[in-house]
């Protein structure tokens, strides 16, 4: 049995400008994702956290091939995702697919459902007409809508019926995985537990790995297995779900965890902690968060701490000199 991962992050960065304007002034290098590596196993669902503006949507590109990482490689079942992208881009659409967080912005307004979904079907699965038809039915009885909505625009939808069409266009290619950035933080609670159910289901039948973006903790506690918490475009600290929301050990995921809202009671984050991420042109020399943590000592000040095992805890991994006991 192989234990090649299905999907491998070893040290992406990404930096956006850099290099010189064309009359010899520098241009300004901003730092959007710094030295990152995980891996996703197949079947698993990994949860990406932190902060707007922390790279997440960053590294999303960057998997599904959208975008490049500046230095760094990402491979795809022990091949280079570069490699596949050059080779074969259709190919490589059909493994991996994306869903947007505005399901009506990511909809064509002026084609019907029928339309949106049969692309795919055409220029990724090369299916003729009848097959196209067959598809079609299946992949809205697999969202939970009915075949008569093939008709209808995206502006006739709900924001939940809008989202089950985004997903039901991203299982048009026959993926192996999908990568949901935000899916539900546009939908109201109910709507948002009826999207969720679905991509359980969906998981289970057709054996889909999910990269699953959320600030919703809550969300994430609840769907994934694996946590990855971003900040500043560092991975500070990966973990299974139950170990990182039970005992956080970077002093940021503990800080994300005291920010969740809670009904009735009052915010448990310090002022210290309410500031901002560093500047993206600036970045500081040491650990990136030491402006904002309590624990701050002078190593940290000068020394990236690097992500490594902590203690005896099976798989879980922290970037920090002085973990949180």
């Amino acid at each position: 049995m192989s234990h090649t991962p299905l999907l491998s992050l070893q040290g992406v960065t990404r930096h956006f400008g850099g290099g010189r304007y064309p009359w010899g002034a520098r241009r300004p290098l901003l730092h959007a994702l710094q030295s990152v590596s995980l891996s996703m196993a197949q079947g698993e669902t990994l949860g990406l956290v932190g902060e707007s503006g922390c790279g997440k949507s960053t590294l999303a590109r960057l998997v599904v091939g959208l975008d490049r990482p500046s230095c760094g490689r990402i491979e795809w079942r022990g091949e280079d995702l570069a490699d596949l992208v050059r080779r074969d881009r259709r190919a490589l659409a059909r493994r991996l697919q994306y869903v947007f967080q505005d399901p009506l912005a990511a909809l064509n307004p002026r084609r019907t459902v029928h339309q949106a979904l049969e692309t795919p079907l055409i220029h990724l699965r090369g299916l003729e007409r009848d097959a196209r038809r067959q598809h079609l039915e299946t992949l809205m009885a697999s969202v939970l809508l009915e075949p008569h909505h093939l008709q209808r625009y995206p502006h006739e939808f709900s924001g939940g019926q809008a989202q089950r069409i985004g997903i039901a266009r991203a299982l048009a290619a026959e993926p192996e995985l999908l990568v949901l950035d935000e899916p539900v933080s546009a939908l109201d609670v109910s709507m948002q537990a009826q999207v969720l159910n679905l991509l359980a289901d969906l998981k289970q039948q057709l054996g889909l790995t999910y990269l699953f973006i959320s600030h919703d903790l809550s969300v994430v506690e609840r769907v994934c297995d694996r946590v990855a918490v971003l900040y500043f475009g560092q991975l500070v600290e990966l973990a299974p779900v139950s170990a990182l929301f039970k005992r956080p050990r970077h002093p940021y995921s503990d800080l994300l965890l005291r920010s969740a809202p809670l009904p009735g009671k009052p915010s448990r984050v310090s002022e210290l902690q309410e500031g901002d991420l560093p500047d993206p042109y600036r970045p500081p020399a040491g650990c990136p968060f030491q402006d904002r943590c309590p624990e701050r000592q002078a190593r940290c000040l000068r020394e990236m701490p690097p992500l490594a095992p902590i203690g005896d805890a099976e798989g879980h991994s922290v970037a920090c000199h002085f973990p949180l006991g």
